[in-house]
């Protein structure tokens, strides 16, 4: 679109159902947008993200001559990049596109207040307008891609990724802190209930990925510098082997989780009173328990230091019970609960079959736990109201899986965020369940939540296709909304050197001026807001656009 070119701008408006219409006047924001400047066209729509709404902003366009749109729904985060894709698709430049946010801003936030929401839409929508109709066709920015992928991570979750990967074709590097593969699993006993044991299982996961020419393991191993961007990352490796650096398109963290030592908690010494984990190690040299056993479920989770549930315990209890009770029918084995949270129905279906061999169930309140003496653990039991007393050779205790003590040092060097338990953070729980907020870099398994064997399968395979996708496109494209420093403008004060969380920007020390990497910069504009002269400048978001924005602000 020429730069002289007048706006015609399309506006539309969605409902989203009742989660904007239920709390906004719907009509009253349609009337109000056509008596704005520039409009030249406004429709309402109930889903606009929907494919019938995609398709009325497709046919608008068009139809009506529009070379801006704007829509007014929910939040560009999720939506932005459909609604580009339209314009695209329809021959407009997706850079000449506004989203308005009056969901989250509006009819969220003011529900019990429609006039005063409403009011606060119009502004909004005005504002929209008037950005946009300073917007500039900008293009996106193309880049080579390094087809193969590292794998940070040689459990379950990282052995699927790679063979996974590797079986499309790519070339993977797989990273594994401890001296072999296999991660928890090499501690487990048997896999129910698929009722197999675990290194079988492990070792059908471990061949496949030896034998693939496509693959370099290194075991020992920790990464120690990541250089690049999507596409196009630099991976220095520390292991037996030396320091290595290698090439890959895409990085997949899989570094799983450990389970809690409970220290101080319940007398744990590790021999009487053990953790679900070590019972494991005792069923594995066939020293399986027969007297009388006693589980105490949530040990170190679901309190104020931890308040996760960690959704593996209530199972790996219900397991270890049966295995107990398969070995000695006339063991006793009573689980202290909290709440049993048994996935699926194969696992409800060992849950009632424990019952059924004589495993007891006793719920207990947090409030009056369980006390653990020499030979006996004493317990509240709410349904008969009164304290009891369990005899108990051994106590077990179930413990949470807690992330790995280098997970931030990892997070630092990937620039990808935890979240308060130190779990890494996916980009969106719904849209982006295995994909970081970082272009390029991919989660699954325990590093991401407590997930049990079947759901980190899955999440691997998933990984690996999310990672498939952008290797198997040779080249890419990224966003053209990027930071831009004028040199002509630029005094070298290396200020916005200091505030660039994505270190895209360097010092050209022969000319005095700072420059940005418009591949590693992700729009964030904190040099743009840092800049005393003004000449670091934000495409889309640059200084005409935000004053317009301001300007119908301050009108109001």
């Amino acid at each position: 679109m020429a730069e002289q070119e007048a706006a015609r701008i399309g506006v539309f408006v969605c409902h989203c159902g009742s989660n904007i219409a239920g709390y906004l006047d719907m009509q009253a924001l349609v009337d109000y947008a056509q008596t704005l400047p520039q409009v030249a066209f406004v429709q309402s729509n109930l889903y606009t993200c929907s494919e019938g709404g995609i398709n009325e902003i497709k046919n608008a366009i068009g139809k009506h001559q529009l070379n801006r749109g704007v829509v007014a729904s929910c939040t560009p985060r999720t939506h932005e990049p459909l609604f580009q894709g339209a314009c695209t698709e329809a021959g407009l430049n997706p850079y000449l596109f506004q989203m308005v946010n009056i969901r989250d801003q509006c009819s969220w936030v003011h529900m019990q207040e429609k006039e005063r929401g409403t009011a606060k839409a119009q502004d909004l929508i005005r504002m929209g307008v008037a950005k946009a109709g300073h917007l500039r066709p900008l293009s996106s920015i193309e880049l080579e891609v390094t087809p193969g992928a590292l794998v940070i991570g040689g459990g379950v979750a990282g052995l699927t990724t790679a063979n996974s990967l590797a079986n499309m074709g790519y070339e993977v590097v797989l990273v594994e802190r401890e001296a072999q593969l296999g991660g928890l699993l090499n501690r487990l006993h048997r896999i129910l209930p698929a009722d197999i044991p675990a290194q079988d299982y492990l070792e059908r996961l471990i061949q496949p990925v030896k034998q693939n020419p496509l693959i370099q393991i290194r075991t020992s191993a920790r990464v120690e510098s990541v250089q690049g961007y999507v596409g196009n990352f630099v991976i220095k490796v520390a292991s037996e082997a030396g320091l290595e650096t290698f090439k890959v398109g895409a990085v997949v963290v899989a570094t799983g989780a450990q389970v809690l030592k409970p220290e101080g908690f319940y007398g744990y010494d590790g021999q009487r009173v053990i953790t679900h984990l070590e019972l494991e190690a005792l069923q594995q040299e066939g020293r399986a328990f027969g007297g009388n056993t006693v589980f105490v479920q949530c040990v170190g989770s679901r309190m104020p230091e931890r308040k996760y549930c960690s959704r593996t315990c209530c199972m790996t209890a219900v397991k270890n019970a049966l295995l107990i009770k398969e070995a000695d029918p006339q063991a006793q084995v009573t689980i202290l609960y909290r709440d049993m949270q048994m996935y699926g129905i194969e696992n409800e279906e060992l849950f009632r079959r424990s019952k059924q061999r004589g495993v007891r169930y006793i719920n207990y309140d947090p409030a009056q736990p369980p006390v653990v003496e020499a030979d006996r653990v004493r317990v509240f039991h709410q349904l008969l109201g009164r304290e009891v007393t369990l005899p108990a050779e051994r106590v077990v205790l179930s413990t949470p899986l807690v992330a790995y003590p280098d997970a931030d040092r990892i997070s630092q060097l990937l620039r990808v965020p935890l979240d308060v338990n130190k779990f890494f953070l996916e980009g969106h729980v719904k849209l982006k369940p295995l994909d970081f907020a970082s272009d390029g870099v991919f989660l699954c398994g325990n590093c991401r939540y407590p997930a049990t064997i079947r759901e980190t399968v899955s999440q691997g395979l998933g990984a690996a296709a999310r990672a498939a996708t952008l290797l198997s496109k040779g080249k890419m494209y990224t966003s053209g909304i990027v930071a831009e420093i004028n040199a002509a403008a630029c005094v070298g004060c290396q200020g916005c050197m200091d505030v660039c969380p994505y270190q895209a920007i360097d010092f050209v020390e022969d000319e005095g001026i700072c420059r940005v990497n418009q591949v590693l910069c992700k729009g964030c504009g904190a040099c743009s807001a840092t800049c005393p002269s003004a000449s670091a400048q934000l495409k889309g978001f640059t200084v005409n656009q935000i004053l317009a924005e301001i300007d119908q602000v301050m009108a109001a």
